[in-house]
This record gives C-alpha cells, structure tokens and sequence, in this order.
C-alpha cells in the first residue's frame, strides 16, 4: 500500500500600503485567507479552467467603526463561506497585467517570485491608486467623514470570474487611510504558497 503525502500546503500574506514618493508607509501587516475560495481558485487555475486567478484588488470601507471619542473597532476578516465579500466594497482595481483592461500594466500587475530550492513561492501583486483615481476623490487628506467611499480600511485579492464578480480570497481590515487627489497610495501584497514543512514566513 502506498503511504499518504500528509506533508500539506500553507497560504499566508502581507500587505503594504505606502506613498511611493515619499516613502511613508500607513500599513503593514498581514492579512486573512479565505482557505475555501482559495482551495477553489488554485483548482480553478491548475486545471487551466480558465478563471480563480488572481483579477482584482478590491477596497472597501466598511471594515471599522470609530465611535465619537475616536475609539477604532476592527471587525473580523470575512473568510467564511463561497459568497464573502468585504463589509462595503467601494472601489476595485485590475491588477492582472495581461488582461487588456488593465490601463497601467507597468504598475499594476503580478509577478511570481520563487527562489530554487525554497519550499515557497510568492504571488507578489503591486497596486498604485495614482493622483487621479478615483475621480471623484476629495481633493485633500483632510477629511473628517470617515465613511467617505475613499477612506479605505478593508481591501482583498478577488479571483477572475468571465461571468461577474469574483471570489474573494483574501481580506484585511486596518485603520482608516483616505485616498485623495493630494498623494499617491501603492500596495504590495505578497501571497505566499508553501509546504507546511519548514514553514517560511512572510
């Protein structure tokens, strides 16, 4: 009888959100994985299906509450269930640099990153929200409104789906960061893929 290969496989990420000109970050931190859509999507593609690649990045702002002393309650990540999506999506991004919606390919895209011998392989998205998007942003970083559409505290990986939305694969919720016209905001989020032998972390 042949013996099972119990050996596994282990999802993590990492995000970064930061000014890519002036170099300040405003989060980082690691973030939730929703193990089932995942386990569908890594099907999905391996099976050449044709969709659960990565697609999108998506923003919301419905992850906190601020009560009126300025006190921040986190929800939990949505990682439950085939139909999680984020508390309130508000914006949405491509960032597969081979889909020809994809306007800015040079700065919005994926790489695989792996290093011979290593038991782990990172899916490494880069995403720039630049100066002008979204068009109707508030033209300065100042708002009081914490519930504008654009003051983003939740975001996440959705997988490619030809007819409608997508999965959602991954979910992470932080503290409240306004985009506007002012400052340019890139996310690096790193998914890492590896054996649950020697695990690496991100």
């Amino acid at each position: 009888m042949l013996g099972k290969d119990l050996t596994g496989i282990h999802v993590e990420g990492h995000i970064k959100i930061f000014n890519p000109e002036t170099g300040q970050i405003y989060i980082n931190k690691r973030n939730a994985i929703h193990y089932e859509n995942m386990s569908i999507s890594l099907a999905e593609s391996m099976s050449n299906a044709g969709r659960g690649f990565v697609y999108k990045m998506i923003f919301g702002n419905g992850g906190t509450r601020i009560d009126e002393t300025g006190i921040i309650t986190y929800l939990t990540p949505n990682s439950i269930g085939t139909n999680a999506s984020l508390y309130n999506k508000t914006y949405s991004k491509v960032v597969d640099d081979r889909a020809a919606v994809n306007t800015d390919p040079l700065r919005n895209k994926i790489e695989v990153r792996h290093v011979t011998g290593m038991n782990y392989t990172d899916i490494f998205v880069t995403c720039l929200l630049d100066y002008g998007e979204p068009a109707d942003q508030e033209a300065f970083d100042n708002t009081t409104n914490n519930n504008g559409n654009y003051v983003f505290d939740e975001l996440g990986l959705e997988s490619y789906n030809p007819d409608g939305d997508g999965r959602l694969m991954t979910h992470v919720i932080f503290h409240p960061v306004q985009k506007s016209l002012n400052r340019l905001i890139q996310i690096d989020y790193t998914v890492r893929i590896q054996s649950l032998t020697g695990l690496s972390e991100v």
